[in-house]
């Protein structure tokens, strides 16, 4: 192992020291016999009985009507690339905790081992009845968004990608402001999103469904159209309602123009002379993990009106962090089974709604902000 520093062996001690960061804490205290003949058997048979003539009642009686599962594969770990299911145990279990402490969900994390698509599928498909919702995370392009179809398509319970549907609902919150701040009509301006694997598809997706239309798609083979061959065909659904056309195959060429870039590819790939070429008052988001594509600094000098990270050491955090507590407690309350462009957007402006007086360095709420988890989950009371 590398030498690690202070802060790193921090991080260690406290996920040691009561082995990770969560436990199940019972809501039934057994202190007799009594207690025990109602939390177990012989009480139990009754309920079995029930739920298997009437299966819908299992959300009532036991926990899998409050619990949520956050599943890894662990082929997109943060920064990290495709490390494995128990490499990845720490960002779900991590997220996990987040529900619990900021929305009062319980959620369980998962990894599962990497297997096909369909033996993926199967699997969280055969543990399904066990929960009220599906969190998946960190789950690589392409793979993640057939998974996610299909789970969406043949479970009836709310089923969420966060590194997609997540990451596209905070930046659309952060356009809505930062167009506000810069004083640019929001779904007019100019976007170029920089790397499109599941965040970048599901935020161009986004952007098309509420009528953005001047987006152009950016990866490492070149501007992606609806023609490319070389794209997979998330790609060029999400390519498909691009009206703008770009000549050129690098970010160089793609930039000329651009009111916003929107970077969800790899660190330190913008740089001053690119953001000159864009149009006046530029607002970046520069959101790659743990380096940005540019440092916030060399940004603002080169004439950046706004710049927003997914960093916390930096103002304008655009963390996923402002959606998933929220938004499932929002889904679970109110019963609702599917999450719809409609929803997102609502959601986004909520979020956005929550900055009453948005400026350069306070685009979206900190994500600590403890009106956020209820802002959100009322959209939920206002859309049935």
């Amino acid at each position: 192992m590398k030498q690690l520093n202070n802060e790193q062996l921090k991080v260690l001690k406290s996920h040691q020291q009561n082995i990770g960061v969560l436990e199940i804490k019972a809501d039934l205290k057994i202190e007799n016999r009594k207690d025990l003949s109602l939390a177990y058997t012989p009480g139990v048979a009754i309920l079995a009985e029930i739920i298997k003539e009437f299966p819908e009642t299992k959300n009532n009686y036991t926990m899998s009507g409050k619990l949520v599962a956050v599943i890894t594969d662990g082929t997109a770990v943060l920064g990290l690339g495709n490390i494995g299911p128990i490499s990845g145990l720490p960002v779900v279990e991590a997220k996990a905790l987040i529900y619990k402490d900021l929305a009062g969900i319980n959620a369980l994390p998962l990894g599962i081992k990497q297997t096909n698509i369909l033996e993926t599928v199967a699997t969280i498909k055969n543990i399904s009845d066990s929960f009220a919702g599906i969190h998946l995370e960190d789950i690589a392009a392409p793979r993640c968004f057939e998974i996610e179809e299909r789970l969406q398509r043949e479970l009836d319970i709310p089923v969420y990608h966060d590194d997609q549907e997540g990451t596209a609902i905070v930046v659309l919150a952060g356009l809505i402001n930062a167009a506000k701040v810069c004083g640019k009509e929001l779904k007019k301006m100019y976007i170029l999103i920089n790397g499109v694997g599941a965040a970048g598809v599901a935020i161009a997706k986004l952007l098309h469904a509420v009528g953005f239309e001047n987006l152009t798609l950016l990866d490492q083979q070149g501007v992606i159209t609806s023609q490319t061959v070389t794209a997979n065909k998330w790609q060029l659904e999400a390519a498909s309602g691009t009206k703008r056309a770009v000549s050129g195959e690098s970010l160089i060429d793609a930039i000329k123009g651009q009111d916003v870039f929107i970077g969800v590819s790899v660190g330190e790939i913008l740089n001053s002379e690119m953001i000159k070429m864009m149009n006046s008052r530029p607002i970046i988001f520069a959101l790659a993990n743990p380096i940005p594509e540019i440092m916030p600094k060399t940004a603002v000098e080169a004439g950046a009106a706004i710049i927003a990270t997914g960093s916390s050491e930096y103002p304008n955090q655009i963390n996923n962090i402002l959606v998933f507590p929220g938004m499932f407690k929002g889904l679970l309350e109110q019963g609702i089974k599917k999450i719809t462009f409609e929803l997102e957007e609502k959601i986004a402006q909520a979020i956005a709604g929550l900055v009453k007086d948005p400026s350069k360095n306070k685009i979206v709420p900190n994500v600590l902000d403890p009106k956020v988890v209820k802002t959100v989950s009322e959209v939920f009371k206002k859309n049935l």
